[in-house]
């Protein structure tokens, strides 16, 4: 099959199309293309995907099997025969990189890479997620003790080992808060540039402050909201898509065994639909879940209709959870040797995961 390395977009292709063409992040698995007479290809990607938690628990000092897990291959077998094309890897920064502006440690770099292989032989997309909120041992990015540079230089670290990966995708953050949107994107945007630097092609996902909610994308917690200030993203090769997460409880946090917020929850993601249309963005939904009540899985059904009915500003979605250390009783959890648990969700999603996975590269015209 004709591999995406190598293909340079059109100069006449808009910014959209370049977005997801000038790449090699995207794997061949997770693609369905459509093709406009005269330009380059649009690769619209469907990643369907699960979050596999584990490495991100406990505290960074915990010893590797106690504090914190990251997936077998049994796990990532499993999930990929449930039909999912893709896993978000949430794991801690500073156990990756106990020293700011340091070399990364290669026991913990090596379990990242293991898993990455374990997904690849099973032709998934691994999304890299540093779950760290904006922070390194407590401090938030832009701070004395913690500044953007050094926020920069862990991406110029971990991208330079994943560079050009046909299935990975950075994601440059889990759910900044209690910093600016400002001050999230100058950190963002130092990321990126970073990243470029080293000449890394990847699909970045961009977070935006408030938690990167869909629900508060328009909202004004820190300062102006993330709708008015992240269409500020510099990346040098245009490629990258805004990720956003969004839970059904009382405050979208996902917490809650309820899913009182269920039709907020639909009416968001619809909303930020409608704003990546006006504003030309792709996103990504990173988080989202819900509990086993009908109006529940009716509501998942619903936002994941509106990501896959609309392949041109959505690059696909991933469920939480999966892992190994879940308790049984977990009400959102989809994991295998958990299966009275996620039964109704995973059989909810099975349509979608069911469709048909496209693998066509694209041509340039």
């Amino acid at each position: 099959m004709p591999s995406l390395k190598g293909f340079l977009p059109c100069p006449s292709a808009s910014a959209s199309l370049r977005k997801l063409f000038f790449t090699a992040a995207v794997s061949l698995t997770a693609l369905s293309v459509s093709v406009q007479a005269g330009m380059a290809a649009a690769c619209e990607m469907s990643l369907r995907g699960i979050n596999v938690a584990g490495a991100e628990f406990g505290k960074p000092g915990d010893p590797y099997g106690e504090g914190y897990i990251y997936p077998t291959k049994e796990t990532i077998d499993s999930l990929a025969s449930d039909k999912f094309n893709a896993i978000r890897l949430p794991f801690l920064w500073e156990r990756l990189q106990p020293q700011l502006n340091g070399i990364l440690d290669d026991t913990e770099l090596s379990r990242i890479q293991q898993t990455v292989d374990d997904a690849h032989a099973n032709n998934m997309v691994v999304i890299l997620d540093p779950h760290n909120y904006a922070r390194y041992r407590g401090e938030v990015i832009g701070s004395p003790n913690v500044p953007v540079a050094a926020f920069a230089d862990f991406w110029k670290r971990l991208g330079a080992v994943f560079a050009n990966d046909e299935d990975v995708i950075f994601g440059l953050m889990n759910e900044p808060h209690d910093i600016e949107a400002a001050d999230w994107l100058t950190a963002a945007n130092a990321a990126l540039k970073s990243i470029r630097d080293i000449g890394a092609g990847n699909l970045v996902l961009v977070p935006g402050t408030a938690w990167s909610g869909a629900h508060s994308w328009s909202q004004s917690f820190y300062g102006n909201s993330n709708a008015s200030v992240m269409t500020g993203v510099q990346d040098p090769v245009d490629n990258f898509a805004f990720e956003v997460h969004q839970y059904a409880d009382d405050d979208f946090s996902g917490k809650a065994d309820n899913c009182n917020q269920i039709d907020g929850a639909v009416s968001a993601i619809q909303s930020f639909t409608s704003w990546l249309n006006a504003n030309d963005y792709q996103g990504f939904l990173g988080e989202f879940g819900t509990t086993d009540q009908l109006s529940c899985l009716k509501g998942l059904k619903q936002m994941v209709d509106i990501i896959e009915q609309n392949p041109k500003a959505w690059i696909g979605w991933a469920y939480w959870a999966s892992g190994e250390w879940w308790p049984k009783n977990s009400p959102m959890i989809i994991q295998p040797d958990l299966r009275n648990g996620g039964k109704a969700q995973l059989t909810t999603l099975q349509p979608v995961l069911n469709e048909p996975d496209t693998r066509l590269a694209c041509n340039a015209h």
